[in-house]
Formats: C-alpha cells, sequence, structure tokens
C-alpha cells in the first residue's frame, strides 16, 4: 500500500545525541511508501540542543512545550500536533530512538495490508532495567483482567493510527495524563478497535548521555529509583480515574465508523 501522507510523531527530551540520525533512518525507510512523510517533535523543554538540532529540515516541525512535563503530557502533545497536519497515517514514536528504521516499513505495511485502526509494534529484546519491565508486566496483567483479553507491550511507544480512531483517544484523555499509551491500549480493547500486534526490534538509546530519555536509562541498579516508585503510584491511580472505575472517561469510547472512500 502506498500512503498520501504520512506523519511521524516524537516526544523528546535531551536527545540531541541521537535524535536527528535517528529521523534519518526513519525517514530513509518510510519515505518508499508514501507521498510526503513529515516529523513532528515535541520538545519537554530540553535543555541540550535538541530543539535546535532540526532548524535547517525542512521536513521536521518542533514544538517547544511551555513548562517540562515528562512523557505522556509530551506524547498527546506530539499526537495533537501530528492531528492538526492531517495525514494518512500517523506513527508515534519516542524520540530516544530506541526501534529499528526497517521496522517502520514493516508497521506502515502491516498497517495498510490489514485495514488495522491501529498497529502496535511489540517490543523483543528489551535493555530496561528489571523494574520497568516488571512494571510494565503487572500493568499488562491489570488491563488484561479489565479488557477482558491480554494486551502485549501496554505502553510501546511504536504504534501506527488512523487518525479518526486517534483522534477518538486523544480527545478523551486529559492533556496531563501520565501514561496515555496505557489508557489507549485499554480503550481500544474495550472498544472493539481493529488492532494488530507486530513483533519488533527494541535497542538501546542512541545517546550517551545520563541526562537524556524522558523515562530514565539503565544504571545498573537493583532497586527502583524513588522516582520512578513515585511516578508508578501516580499511573496506578490515574488508570483507575481515567480508564478503570465505572464512571471513568475513557470507558465511553466506541469505535468511529468506518467511512467509505
Amino acid at each position: 500500500m502506498h500512503f498520501t501522507h504520512v506523519a511521524i510523531v516524537m516526544p523528546a527530551f535531551n536527545e540531541v545525541e541521537g535524535i536527528r540520525g535517528f529521523v534519518d533512518e526513519v525517514r530513509e525507510n518510510v519515505r518508499p511508501l508514501a507521498d510526503r512523510v513529515t516529523f513532528h517533535v515535541a520538545d519537554d523543554r530540553s535543555t541540550d540542543a535538541t530543539a535546535q538540532v532540526f532548524d535547517d529540515v525542512d521536513d521536521v516541525t518542533v514544538e517547544v512545550q511551555p513548562v517540562n512535563r515528562g512523557h505522556g503530557p509530551t506524547a498527546l502533545a506530539a499526537y495533537r500536533a501530528g492531528l492538526a497536519a492531517e495525514p494518512e497515517v500517523i506513527v508515534h514514536v519516542d524520540g530516544d530512538g530506541q526501534f529499528l528504521g526497517a521496522d517502520f516499513t514493516r508497521l506502515l505495511t502491516a498497517f495498510g495490508a490489514t485495514g488495522a485502526d491501529v498497529v502496535h509494534g511489540v517490543r523483543d529484546g528489551r535493555t530496561d532495567p528489571w523494574y520497568r519491565k516488571a512494571l510494565t508486566a503487572s500493568v499488562g496483567t491489570l488491563i488484561a483482567v479489565a479488557a477482558g483479553r491480554r494486551v502485549p507491550d501496554v505502553n510501546t511507544p511504536l504504534r501506527a493510527y488512523r487518525p479518526d480512531a486517534l483522534r477518538l483517544l486523544v480527545d478523551a484523555t486529559p492533556t496531563a495524563a501520565t501514561v496515555p499509551h496505557v489508557h489507549f491500549s485499554l480503550a481500544e480493547a474495550r472498544a472493539g478497535f481493529a488492532v494488530r500486534y507486530l513483533r519488533v526490534a527494541s535497542i538501546p538509546r542512541r545517546g550517551e548521555s545520563t541526562t537524556g530519555t524522558m523515562w530514565g536509562r539503565g544504571n545498573g541498579l537493583s532497586l527502583p529509583p524513588k522516582r520512578l516508585r513515585s511516578f508508578a503510584r501516580t499511573a496506578l491511580a490515574e488508570v483507575w480515574t481515567l480508564s478503570l472505575r465505572p464512571a471513568a472517561p475513557l470507558r465511553g469510547i466506541r469505535r468511529p465508523e468506518r467511512v467509505a472512500r
């Protein structure tokens, strides 16, 4: 399948060392599949030159956020920027470059061939610390119970969406949400979205700086850092409030009707 316009959206924080090379790799792999490819970077007030690294690149737009807010709100800002461009398909990926460009070709090919509302890239070979993997697994179990079926890699940042399906999810999720992809995964399962899963390689972050990446990097610690423990408590409370309780706003989402072309 050939697309008219593919928008790649990225939240980023202090990724100056690797983000331009990552975008170049993604562009090289996606360009044969589309008439037009654009990149929309939401920069979470980086303290390095991430916001300036694309000043001379025509197909990349960088929006610096008003304040540093963390991964979730910045991902939602990136999604909104992609939706505003009115593409045929929106692909989200984190700016730390933990995926291979070739897998974007596979993701979009699966999206076009299956008629899915969304295709999730399910990460193989994750190099994250054990406590991040354990957190993802625990949340995945919770979501499986709530949704009535297992969702592999519930918080994966690599996703390709139909814009009308994505807009329902973004509009229903508060702009300050810390784990929008968890909410999206649960809402998709409950609402009967056509979701496809594609196994993709997970590779180490492309920068060496310890101040990079919005999630923190593996540092050899045997116990989760205090910041992550606090984040986990906040995220679980948020999942209950926005997605699990009887009056939760994301419980009311219904799959959009497909419009014949």
